[in-house]
């Protein structure tokens, strides 16, 4: 069954939420939705106090500023949050130790190549290496790790993908990192989530171009998640577009239960008038009930 997952996104070390299609290296491009006047560590103890589990706290950028941000949120509720941004294999394990639930990993999974693509930019190749690196870090433990797929949709022409793209006309989504700016030769696809499943407990994917827009989700994603992480028996949390509460309710019918959803933007926590985070919070403890009630009926794997 479907659950609300609450973020806290750190931008120079304070919360914030952001129009991830804008996120790059520059402050002159960055749209920014909300700065929050509170510290990381008042929304770790929100979630805390409201049992919202599975949160996950991403630092924009691996500056002393957001790093600090995210021990803080983690010493306000050790053990209850997910930390991604900057992870590799040298950092994970120092991460658990300082009170992170899981980590989240993406862009240390891709090396660089010598070669440039055809637009003249770096190429960057998955690394079986690396991900075989950061778990071992975690003294091969998969329930503390979460790759991170967030992804870009391109024109189906542009994909080298072989049966990742069955059709001509089928969408295709790219793995994005480097703060979704920079696109990889990793495709979604059904292959790609059962290769990397056996190293991981879930998935996180960002759709990047509807990150902060509250314009609606990816339902196509949202449905091909489920396919694949359904077929993988891998939970899987998606993030993008969210514009009210109701968006849940979708995300469950379209995943049939296999695909966690977080809000951002449209929270009123975060400064938005989509979505009530009380509003939300009731959603879980419903959906507590209907599993108490019927063990059995849960799709999704609990966080």
């Amino acid at each position: 069954m479907t659950r609300f997952r609450p973020c806290i996104d750190l931008h120079a070390g304070q919360v914030k939420q952001i129009v991830g299609g804008t996120l790059d290296s520059t402050s002159a491009a960055l749209q920014t939705n909300f700065v929050a006047t509170q510290p990381p560590a008042h929304f770790a103890q929100l979630y805390r106090d409201n049992r919202l589990t599975g949160a996950h706290v991403i630092m924009l950028g691996s500056g002393p500023d957001n790093q600090a941000a995210a021990r803080a949120a983690v010493g306000a509720w050790p053990g209850g949050l997910q930390v991604g941004g900057g992870i590799k294999d040298t950092n994970a394990k120092a991460w658990i130790d300082a009170g992170a639930d899981k980590v989240i990993v993406t862009s240390y999974l891709f090396e660089k190549e010598h070669a440039t693509g055809a637009d003249g930019g770096d190429k960057y190749k998955f690394s079986q290496a690396r991900l075989d690196a950061v778990l071992a870090a975690l003294g091969g433990d998969k329930e503390r790790l979460v790759i991170d797929l967030s992804c870009r949709r391109i024109a189906p022409s542009e994909s080298s993908a072989s049966s990742s793209a069955s059709s001509s006309a089928a969408p295709v989504w790219a793995v994005a990192i480097n703060k979704w700016q920079t696109m990889t030769d990793m495709y979604l696809s059904a292959e790609t989530i059962a290769q990397l499943a056996p190293y991981c407990s879930e998935f996180l994917v960002h759709a990047a171009d509807v990150e902060g827009l509250q314009r609606g989700i990816d339902a196509e994603l949202v449905e091909q998640l489920a396919s694949w992480c359904g077929a993988a028996g891998t939970p899987v949390t998606y993030a993008g577009g969210a514009r009210h509460v109701d968006d849940l309710a979708l995300v469950e019918n379209l995943s049939g239960g296999r695909v966690d959803l977080t809000i951002g933007s449209a929270l009123d926590c975060f400064g938005g008038s989509g979505a009530k985070l009380d509003d939300c919070i009731a959603w879980n403890l419903k959906k507590d009930r209907e599993l108490a009630s019927n063990p059995t009926g849960a799709t999704q794997a609990a966080p």
